[in-house]
């Protein structure tokens, strides 16, 4: 009985070539057949190797990941992984499982595997119905001998404070023991976006960019990290 997808990456970036590989690796039911910067090769490759499952950029050289798409006879289950939310439509005519706006979490990444059939239960499956029971609209953080009710929506942003995050409400700061990661795991991805590596920000409480700069409906700055800048700029502001 088959247990693990073999897979491949059609994605020119680097840097993305290196969160997909390490997302494969963590998950650990997909087994990695080989990584593409142009998707002619990819496309060669296909044509003497069997493969269950491509993520597929959409901006690629030579070729579009659409085009690309379009061009096989025999189609794998596609995951786009893409900074462009506008060819999402046309997309899903294309009966892709998944689209991944970049930057995408773990969570949102184990969500879309999936959603890939299977010949029987796969752990993603797993982990996703235990992840997403952790997706709620509140939390308990632990101060002192108390547990304090924290609902996502009153968050306003979340600071990295060395192995802690200070929790900033309207008019409250709480101290949490839970790392960024933990929190990044907590929060809905469609609400809350890490815009520097010590912060993660509500978007309803954006009320402008300016430059390396996001100024808060209640007067606050806080910085954009280059690391973070294109990501956040091609999902929000194009």
């Amino acid at each position: 009985m088959k247990t693990n997808m073999n897979c491949i990456i059609i994605e020119d970036q680097p840097p993305a070539q290196r969160i997909l590989k390490k997302y494969i690796d963590d998950l650990g039911t997909l087994e990695l057949k080989g990584t593409f910067s142009d998707p002619i090769l990819a496309m060669s490759f296909l044509n003497s190797n069997a493969i269950d499952l491509i993520f597929l950029d959409i901006h690629l050289p030579r070729l579009t990941g659409l085009e690309f798409l379009k061009s096989l006879n025999k189609k794998p289950y596609i995951i786009l992984t893409t900074a462009y939310s506008e060819y999402a439509l046309e997309s899903y005519e294309l009966d892709v499982v998944d689209y991944l706006l970049k930057p995408f979490s773990f969570l949102r990444f184990v969500k879309a595997v999936g959603k890939v059939p299977s010949d029987n239960p796969s752990k993603a499956k797993e982990y996703v119905q235990n992840k997403t029971e952790m997706q709620k609209k509140e939390h308990f953080v632990k101060l002192g001998y108390e547990h304090i009710r924290i609902a996502f929506q009153d968050i306003i942003y979340i600071r990295a404070d060395g192995d802690y995050c200070d929790i900033i409400l309207p008019g409250k700061k709480y101290l949490s023991s839970e790392p960024m990661r933990k929190w990044l795991e907590l929060l809905d991805e469609s609400q809350f976006v890490r815009i520097h590596k010590s912060y993660i920000v509500n978007i309803s409480q954006v009320e402008k960019v300016s430059g390396n700069m996001i100024t808060l409906i209640d007067g606050e700055q806080l910085p954009i990290g280059r690391a973070y800048k294109e990501a956040f700029t091609e999902r929000f502001l194009k």
